[in-house]
Formats: C-alpha cells, structure tokens, sequence
C-alpha cells in the first residue's frame, strides 16, 4: 500500500538535511499515517482506512 492519505490524499514532502557543516542532503518528511476503522452510514459497516492524523483530527472535528 503506498503511503498517502486516502482521504486527504496527503503524501511525503520532498525536503533537505542539513548537517552541521551546511551540507545539503536530499530526504523526504514522510506523513503520519495511522490505519484507523470508520463506521459508514451508507453501507452500514466498518471500513478500515489509512488515512493521517490530520484527516482523524478533522473528522473529529466535524464529528464524523
């Protein structure tokens, strides 16, 4: 499975390390997901998500 979000669709950030000597290595800034199961009113089951913890915190949020 990759590593996105499947309901914010959120992925890894391209980013720099850089060390104490400034030098600049290339490195990515991976997202925070969690696998989380989610009750659906339409189908009227659980469905396990992988999803971030930005996306659990808004659906919190707005109380889904």
């Amino acid at each position: 499975m990759s590593k996105k979000c499947q309901v914010t669709n959120k992925k890894a950030n391209n980013a720099y390390a850089i060390s104490h000597s400034h030098i600049r290595t290339k490195r990515l800034q991976h997202i925070n997901l969690q696998n989380k199961r989610i009750w659906s009113k339409l189908q009227s089951r659980w469905i396990r998500l992988r999803i971030s913890t930005k996306a659990i915190k808004n659906m919190a949020k707005i109380s889904i």
